[in-house]
């Protein structure tokens, strides 16, 4: 819906200034093309620019309640307002518009800080309460919209982006070393912290409540039960249950005064979406698709023929590899963030293909977190019950013998190699870290960074962190395998991807909406026991059959390809060979983060197929771009650095 910013200062005789704001705001004006708004009165400042989506006359922000002492900046979507609303008013609240931004006025006027219970949707909000002179900041249950925040002694700075805060005068870039290792690993944070030094974000599921003295309190609100449902059912009340909750889900989030479509890749998520959206409307609904000029990484010709099953008003975007290069600094600045993965860049051109037509989006995006849609996990359950085998027969001597020869034999090429080393064959059984975050998420594991980093950045740095965030969160699960294994992607991966998907859509002015994602639907999905959401190697059997009357067969149980890049077939040309020259020019190396002949190998492994290093490069190359254009203000010169990428034969 748009971005927000604000600053609170401590000291007695401090006054916000109105031009910081504005410069604060000014920075995030893809968010909210369409309008902007500011409150500054003495200690405290608000501000957002707003991209209109409900009540477009009346919901200009802040907005404040009846006598004015309190006064709000929100960001999201509130899907069960006009319910609330209701009952606000029955309770005596007077309502002056008609948007959501006001229910959550009245509603913290009702319940102070348990206000968040009540609501349903996605967002980041921040209230000034004038009476009690306290600032309460609250983000959504799943981490849908993205909240980040600075504190010191003088002053509490707050955004919508990181740019936001890095805007304030007071606030100078500098790189949180200590998040390396986690990056290398997952190329994202899993916790709190960010990559810029004293900047953090709002977890998911939490409020921060701010006194006048700047003392603050960080509390969980939410939290997702791993307990799962102990009464037997049979997987026809699951299948019903879910699809009544996602048809709910999918009705609340048409709510707009503006043009809604589709993200439609042609898979089971996104075409589940659009069908549901079709049979509600009972209409043809705008989709939109992102494909590559190469075949065998483009879903094009699946959105096709789901988009003719649904008669949809159909548009499509091609990326190039020239494409993607130039754009790949802009993106970077605009996540604030080394981007994780290369499907980021395709987010964004379709985002600004669909931003042509209309105002929002909604995704599939969540599904495979929450009903175990990813290989990875129906795989982990078999390649466990395989190894506690392999493990009880096979001597440890072995074992480490045959691990080694998979690592280092010159007689296994890169794609064997690639897939045996995600057999238990390869991976340590005894530690989950290999077996599974290893495995399948970390680029570079923790003993591929120590041969990468300088003896100096392991001195500064604390070694054997790259895990921990993530670990933290198997640790706290508890019940079945697959659920635990939902339950932290829930909290890390999922929020990384919802990261993406906002900044890749604001970037093109455009609101995208994730209905798989509804905290009900996302609660009921994590309960489903695990004989009933995978079968074989093949998981979201209680999606599959929920739609089944909606969607062809030959759409609901083809294989998934993950919306993949062809990101590995263009390093294996001349592409590869620029890429080296940036990641070994003396300015990337003088940072004394990796040793010059680790990263030479590296590049050599890849250029002789002796291993697939595309992501240990991906990790690299977006590290040095973040670097030059979040920390040095580079953007022009990395542009040229891409267009150079771009235009390799």
């Amino acid at each position: 819906m748009c971005g927000i910013a604000g600053v609170m200062l401590f000291k007695q005789d401090a006054t916000v200034e109105p031009g910081i704001l504005r410069q604060m705001c000014g920075v995030m004006a893809h968010r909210g093309p369409d309008d902007d708004g500011f409150y500054a009165q003495g200690r405290v400042g608000l501000g957002m620019r707003r991209l209109s989506i409900v009540d477009l006359a009346t919901g200009h922000q802040p907005l404040a309640n009846e006598d004015a002492s309190i006064w709000i900046v929100f960001n999201g979507e509130i899907y069960n307002h006009s319910a609330l609303r209701k009952q606000l008013e029955a309770r005596g609240h007077r309502y002056r518009t008609q948007s959501d931004t006001e229910t959550i006025v009245h509603l913290y006027e009702e319940y102070g800080r348990d206000c968040v219970h009540h609501l349903r949707g996605m967002f980041a909000f921040a209230i000034w309460d004038d009476r009690k002179k306290c600032l309460f900041v609250a983000r959504d249950r799943i981490g849908i919209k993205p909240l980040y925040y600075w504190l010191t002694a003088d002053c509490f700075l707050f955004g919508s982006e990181i740019k936001v805060i890095l805007a304030h005068p007071d606030v100078e870039p500098r790189f949180h070393r200590a998040s390396l290792p986690e990056y290398l690993a997952f190329g994202y944070l899993s916790g709190h912290e960010t990559f810029f030094d004293g900047i953090h974000k709002l977890m998911p599921g939490h409020t921060l409540e701010l006194d006048a003295a700047g003392k603050a309190r960080i509390q969980p609100y939410w939290d997702l039960s791993t307990a799962g449902d102990t009464t037997p059912h049979p997987e026809s009340y699951y299948v019903r249950g879910y699809r009544d909750l996602l048809e709910q889900s999918v009705s609340s989030h048409l709510m707009s005064d503006v043009p809604l479509g589709v993200f439609l890749s042609g898979g089971v998520d996104s075409s589940a979406v659009a069908a549901l959206m079709t049979k509600i409307r009972r209409s043809p609904v705008e989709t939109f698709s992102v494909g590559y000029a190469e075949q065998s990484y483009s879903e094009l010709p699946y959105a096709r023929f789901v988009a003719k099953h649904l008669n949809s008003v159909h548009h499509e975007v091609l990326v190039s590899r020239q494409d993607f290069f130039a754009a790949l600094p802009k993106l970077i600045w605009h996540e604030d963030e080394p981007i994780a993965w290369p499907s980021s860049v395709a987010l964004y051109f379709v985002a600004r293909l669909a931003r042509e037509y209309v105002k929002v989006v909604l995704t599939g995006e969540g599904s495979d977190e929450t009903l175990g849609g990813y290989g990875r996990y129906a795989f982990t359950l078999k390649n466990a019950s395989l190894d506690r085998v392999y493990r009880s027969t096979v001597p440890g001597g072995i074992r480490r013998g045959l691990r080694k020869a998979i690592a280092d034999s010159r007689w296994i090429d890169a794609s064997l190699r690639r897939k045996l080393e995600h057999t238990f064959l390869a991976k340590d059984g005894e530690s989950w870290t290999s077996f599974y975050l290893d495995n399948f998420l970390a680029a570079f594991s923790e003993a591929d960074q120590d041969g990468l980093l300088t003896e100096g950045t392991k001195r500064d740095i604390a070694c054997g962190t790259a895990h921990r965030a993530v670990l933290d969160y198997w640790e706290r699960s508890s019940g079945e395998m697959l659920r635990r294994l939902l339950y932290t992607d829930i909290k890390t991966y999922l929020v990384e991807l919802l990261m993406k998907q906002d900044n890749m859509s604001m970037a093109a002015s455009i609101e995208s909406r994730v209905p798989f994602l509804d905290h009900p639907l996302v609660e009921f999905a994590v309960g489903i026991p695990q004989n009933i959401q995978l079968k074989g190697l093949s998981g979201k059997r209680v999606l599959k059959k929920a739609v089944e009357d909606l969607l062809p067969r030959s759409i609901l149980y083809r294989p998934k390809l993950g919306f993949p890049t062809p990101w590995s077939g263009w390093l294996a040309g001349p592409q590869l060979g620029e890429i080296r020259k940036l990641l070994l020019e003396p300015r990337s190396l003088d940072r004394g983060f990796f040793q010059r002949a680790a990263v030479e190998r590296l590049l050599d492994e890849h250029r002789t197929r002796r291993r697939d290093n595309y992501e240990r490069i991906w990790r690299l190359l977006n590290l040095e771009l973040w670097h030059r254009v979040c920390l040095e203000g580079d953007a022009c010169g990395i542009e040229f650095e891409s267009e150079k990428l771009a235009s390799t034969a």
